[in-house]
C-alpha cells in the first residue's frame, strides 16, 4: 500500500497565481486537448538539459481536453498549421480579471504556496520504484494487486468519492503453446534454419495471426514516402516481409498498415542504434532486445470500435477497421542485423543507412544465398477477454460541481514500466494527495477534480476509451479539462523552479543557458526521454525500463524533478479549478484556417479553372474569426460575478473541439473524426494532401473527391463559427 502522509498547515501570504503557458505545436485533442508533442524539440546544454529531462524523461503531456479524451476523436498527428500562433492557456494575468479573489477565504498566491508545501519528492520517488517493481501488464496479478492498491491509497486520502469502473474487454497476448518465430525456407517451404528471436516475449499487440513468406525489402522507416520512393524505384513489396526501423515519426500501427496498403505479406520492426542507443554502458539498449507496441490504428477496445465494453451487453460482431490483416513482430538489433547482411538488390538512398554492424545497406528482396531462400514468420498471439479497472477519486467543487477537471494517469505496463507508468501514476497520487491536503486546510475548488488510474493503456488506452464511449453523451458537457500524465511535454514553462537551480523557473534557466541547436527527437508511444548528449531514452516498452536506470538517466533527482512537473500540473489545475472564466484562448484555430486559406489562395488558378472556388472556405473563416474575437472581447469586458454570463461564456469555450468534430463520418468507422487533428479523408492534413496534387502530379488529383472534402471542411469550420457565435439571432452570415 502506498503511504499518504497527510498533514494540516498552511501559511497565509497572498499574491497572484502567475499562470504557466504553454505552446501548442501539435495538438492531440479532444475538447480542449492541447497535447504538447511535436517530433522536433529544442536539445539544451548543460543545465538546461535538466529541465527537458523534466520534461521528456517523465513522460508528461500536459493535454488539456475537455470530454473526448486520449485520442479518441483526434488523432495524435501533427495538424500542419496549428499552434503556430498564441497558446490556448494565456502566459500571464490580464489587468482586471479575478485571479487575485478570495476563494473560500484564500487567495490564489496562498494556494499556491500550499500547493508547493505539500508536494514532497520523496513520495514521487518511492511511488514510481513501488508502481515499477516488476512487468505488470492489464490482467496479470501483479495489476491487479497494483490495481487494489492504488484503490486503498485514495481510500485513505479522505476524498469525496472513490470507485472502480469496470469494462471486459478484448486484450491481445503472446501464445503460451507456440512462439512466435522466424525461419529461413528453401523454395519448396521446408526449414532450413530457424532465427531465434532472442526476446520472445516482445510482440506486437493486436498484430494478425498465421504466418507469411517471402523474399525480404528493406523499407527504411515504414513510412508513406518511404514506400513511396519504393515504388517509383521499381521495387515492389508484395507479399514480400518487410523490415523497418522504429522512430521516423509513425508509430507501429501506421507502419504495419502502410505495409499491408502496399502489398506486403508481413512486417519485422526493429530498433537500428542510429536512432536508439545500444550501448548498455552509456544507458543504451541491448543489442537483443526488441521494443513491444500495439498495432491497432485505433484507440480502444477493437472489438466494440465507438461503443462501449461494458459487461454482458449484447452487440453485434464487428471489429474495428483499424486492426490489420498482416502479422507484425518486434526484433531486436541483433537479429535485424543477421537478416539484412543476407539481404541482396539495389543499395539504399542516401539518409536510409543505418548503423547496424556488418550490414551493407541494400533494399532486398532476395538473399545473398544461391539456395532460394525466402523468410517465413509466425506470428501466434491470441485475444483474451480481461477485466479492466479504471480506478476514480474526485473532490467535489463547491460552486459549479458538475465541471470536471480530470488528471489521469496509465497504470499498466509491459516492461517494469517506470516511465510508461511509474512516474505518470507517482504524479497522480501526489497530486491527489496535495489537493487533499489543500481542501482539509480551507481551499475549496469551484469545479470538481478527478484523477484516474487508467488500465491497458498499452494496448492503445483500451481503459480510457471504453469508460468515454461509456460516458460521452455526459462529458462533452462536463468535462472542463484533462491534463495527461502520460505523454510527451516538448517545451518548458514559465512557473515551475527550475529542480536545479533555486528561485530560477525552469524557462528562464533554458532561456539563459541558450538552445544548443536543434535535434529530432526519436518518439515512442509518446514517451519521449533525450540523454545529456541528446540520445532518447531507449528503454520504453522493454523490460529495461526500471527506476534505477531512469534515476541513472536523471542523475538520482527523480523526486526532484517529478515533484517540479507535479508543481506544473498542479499550479495549471489550480488556476482552472479557481477562476470564474475558463482560462482557454479560442482564437487559435482562426491562424489555422488563415494558413489553410493561403494554400488554397496559391492554387487559385487551378481551382477555379475546374469550376472550384475557395471563397466559401474563406467565408466561414471569417465568420469563425470574428466569433471568437467577439467571444473572446465579451469575456473581457463582462462580470465575472455574474454567474449565469460566465457559465455560458464557458460553455461556449468548453465545446470549441466538439465543434470540430465532423459529423458526416461515422464513430464506428472513423474514431479519430477532428477535422484538424484526425485521421481520414475528413481532415485538414488529407485535404491539403490532396490540394497539392494539382502541381506535384494532377494525374492523380481526384476532383469529385476533392469537391466533397472541400464542402465537407467547409461546412465544419462553418458550424463551429455559427455555435461559437452563441445564440441563433447573433448569428449574421451570408451563405
Amino acid at each position: 500500500m502506498f503511504t499518504t502522509g497527510n498533514t494540516h498547515t498552511v501559511s497565509h501570504h497572498s499574491y497572484s497565481l502567475l499562470v504557466t503557458h504553454t505552446h501548442t505545436h501539435t495538438h492531440t485533442v479532444s475538447q480542449h486537448s492541447y497535447s504538447l508533442q511535436e517530433t522536433h524539440t529544442h536539445c539544451l546544454s548543460t543545465f538546461a538539459m535538466l529541465a527537458w529531462l523534466a520534461l521528456r524523461v517523465l513522460g508528461l503531456g500536459l493535454c488539456l481536453c475537455a470530454a473526448f479524451l486520449l485520442g479518441y476523436v483526434a488523432f495524435r498527428g501533427s495538424c500542419h498549421y496549428c499552434g503556430v500562433e498564441g497558446e490556448m492557456v494565456p502566459a500571464e494575468d490580464k489587468p482586471g480579471t479575478d485571479h487575485d479573489n478570495l476563494v473560500g477565504g484564500m487567495y490564489l498566491g496562498e494556494l499556491r504556496d500550499m500547493l508547493k508545501k505539500y508536494l514532497q519528492d520523496e513520495k514521487i520517488e518511492s511511488t514510481v520504484r513501488r508502481v515499477s517493481r516488476t512487468t505488470h501488464p492489464s490482467g496479470s496479478s501483479e495489476g491487479t494487486t497494483l490495481a487494489a492498491e492504488i484503490l486503498e491509497t485514495f481510500k485513505d486520502l479522505h476524498m469525496d468519492h472513490t470507485w472502480t469502473d469496470s469494462h471486459y474487454a478484448t486484450l491481445q497476448f503472446p501464445s503460451r503453446i507456440q512462439r512466435n518465430s522466424l525461419w529461413m525456407v528453401d523454395l519448396q517451404g521446408e526449414v532450413l534454419e530457424e532465427i531465434p528471436l532472442e526476446d520472445p516475449d516482445s510482440y506486437c499487440a493486436y498484430s494478425a495471426t498465421g504466418t507469411a513468406t517471402g523474399g525480404m525489402v528493406y523499407v527504411n522507416y515504414g513510412r508513406q514516402q518511404d514506400f513511396d520512393w519504393l515504388q517509383s524505384a521499381g521495387v515492389s513489396v508484395v507479399g514480400c516481409v518487410v523490415v523497418m526501423r522504429v522512430g521516423g515519426g509513425v508509430s507501429y500501427a501506421e507502419k504495419v498498415l502502410l505495409a499491408q496498403k502496399a502489398g506486403a505479406g508481413g512486417a519485422l520492426i526493429y530498433p537500428d542504434p542510429a536512432d536508439i542507443p545500444q550501448d548498455p554502458r552509456r544507458l543504451g539498449l541491448n543489442s537483443y532486445t526488441a521494443i513491444s507496441e500495439h498495432v491497432h490504428l485505433g484507440s480502444g477496445d477493437p472489438f466494440t470500435p465507438g461503443f462501449p465494453s461494458f459487461n454482458h451487453t449484447q452487440f453485434p460482431p464487428t471489429q474495428s477497421s483499424g486492426l490489420p490483416v498482416i502479422p507484425a513482430q518486434p526484433i531486436s538489433a541483433n537479429v535485424a542485423s543477421k537478416l539484412l547482411s543476407q539481404l541482396t538488390g539495389p543499395v539504399c538512398p542516401r539518409g536510409w543507412q543505418g548503423r547496424l554492424p556488418y550490414v551493407r545497406c541494400v533494399l532486398g528482396r532476395g538473399f545473398t544465398s544461391a539456395d532460394g531462400r525466402r523468410i517465413r514468420m509466425g506470428v501466434y498471439n491470441t485475444m483474451t477477454p480481461v477485466l479492466l479497472n479504471n480506478i476514480f477519486s474526485s473532490l467535489e467543487g463547491r460552486i459549479e460541481p458538475d465541471q470536471y477537471i480530470i488528471m489521469g494517469a496509465q497504470r499498466d505496463a509491459w516492461g517494469p514500466g517506470a516511465v510508461k507508468a511509474g512516474v505518470g501514476t507517482a504524479i497522480l497520487l501526489e497530486l491527489a494527495r496535495t489537493f487533499s491536503n489543500m481542501v482539509q486546510n480551507g481551499f475549496y475548488p469551484r469545479r470538481s477534480l478527478l484523477f484516474v488510474s487508467w488500465d491497458a493503456g498499452d494496448f492503445g488506452n483500451v481503459g480510457a476509451t471504453e469508460w468515454l464511449e461509456g460516458y460521452l453523451s455526459m462529458l462533452h458537457l462536463k468535462a472542463v479539462a484533462y491534463f495527461s500524465l502520460d505523454q510527451c511535454d516538448t517545451h518548458t514553462h514559465t512557473q515551475v523552479e527550475h529542480p536545479k537551480h533555486t528561485g530560477q523557473t525552469i524557462y528562464s534557466q533554458a532561456e539563459k543557458e541558450g538552445a544548443a541547436g536543434r535535434c529530432g527527437v526519436f518518439l515512442l508511444n509518446c514517451v519521449c526521454v533525450s540523454l545529456q548528449d541528446s540520445r532518447p531514452y531507449p528503454f520504453v516498452n522493454t523490460p529495461l525500463d526500471t527506476s534505477g536506470r531512469l534515476q541513472e538517466v536523471l542523475g538520482g533527482r527523480l523526486g526532484v524533478v517529478g515533484r517540479s512537473l507535479g508543481e506544473l500540473v498542479g499550479l495549471m489545475v489550480l488556476r482552472l479549478a479557481h477562476d470564474h472564466i475558463l482560462p482557454l484562448r479560442i482564437t487559435t484555430y482562426s491562424h489555422t484556417a488563415l494558413q489553410f486559406s493561403a494554400q488554397l489562395n496559391k492554387h487559385s488558378a487551378e481551382l477555379q479553372a475546374r469550376g472550384l472556388s475557395p471563397q466559401w472556405v474563406f467565408s466561414a473563416r471569417g465568420d469563425y474569426s470574428r466569433a471568437a474575437e467577439t467571444l473572446q472581447e465579451a469575456i473581457l469586458n463582462s462580470d465575472v460575478q455574474d454567474e449565469t454570463m460566465t457559465r455560458i461564456y464557458n460553455t461556449r469555450m468548453m465545446r470549441v473541439e466538439y465543434y470540430f468534430l465532423s459529423q458526416y463520418v461515422s464513430v464506428v468507422e472513423t474514431p479519430f473524426r477532428h477535422v484538424l487533428h484526425g485521421r481520414g479523408e475528413h481532415t485538414l492534413s488529407a485535404l491539403t494532401e490532396h490540394l497539392s496534387l494539382l502541381t506535384s502530379d494532377p494525374r492523380r488529383f481526384n476532383e469529385a473527391l476533392f469537391r466533397r472534402q472541400l464542402a465537407l471542411f467547409t461546412w465544419t469550420l462553418q458550424g463551429a463559427a455559427n455555435a461559437l457565435s452563441g445564440d441563433i439571432w447573433n448569428i449574421d452570415n451570408v451563405f
